[in-house]
């Protein structure tokens, strides 16, 4: 396989690997398993469960198990075709599916953002109509007054 190709396996597979590292442990489908398994890893008595119960929680932990699985599913190798080539395309998938979930963190980021910012203009411009209409109804009523 040429290191172009091998290079679009990389990227391609990567995709997966982050999508099912995120969904698992930042998103809402998961929250119950997630939050039984954040306290199976902080009050575990045995280090060993409270580490595998932490992988559940932590994206570029879990992303190892991920990519060793999609590696072991797909038998992708990456420059030599022996054990070696296996290892190099488990991390290298680590590596490629956490920066897309780093690029996605910050995108969500960046959209919550904006979305408080719209949020915040059009509670201050409601703020400011009803201002205005209160001020309106005071003079309204002062004029009366001195009529």
């Amino acid at each position: 396989m040429s290191l172009a190709t091998q290079t679009c396996w990389l990227l391609l597979l990567a995709i997966p690997v982050a999508c099912v590292s995120w969904t698992v442990t930042h998103e809402e489908l998961f929250a119950e398993v997630r939050e039984w398994c954040t306290a199976a890893s902080q009050h575990s008595a045995s280090m060993v469960t409270r580490k595998f119960f932490y992988l559940f929680t932590c994206e570029y932990c879990f992303s190892h198990y991920i990519a060793g699985g999609m590696v072991w599913l797909t038998h992708f190798h990456l420059l030599v075709v022996d054990w070696r080539g296996l290892v190099f395309a488990w991390f290298s998938l680590v590596w490629v599916a956490n920066i897309y979930m780093s690029l996605f963190g910050w995108l969500r980021l960046d959209v919550k953002h904006e979305r408080v910012a719209v949020q915040a203009e059009e509670l201050a411009v409601a703020e400011r109509k009803t201002l205005r209409r209160h001020q309106g109804h005071q003079g309204h009523s002062a004029s009366r007054e001195h009529a």
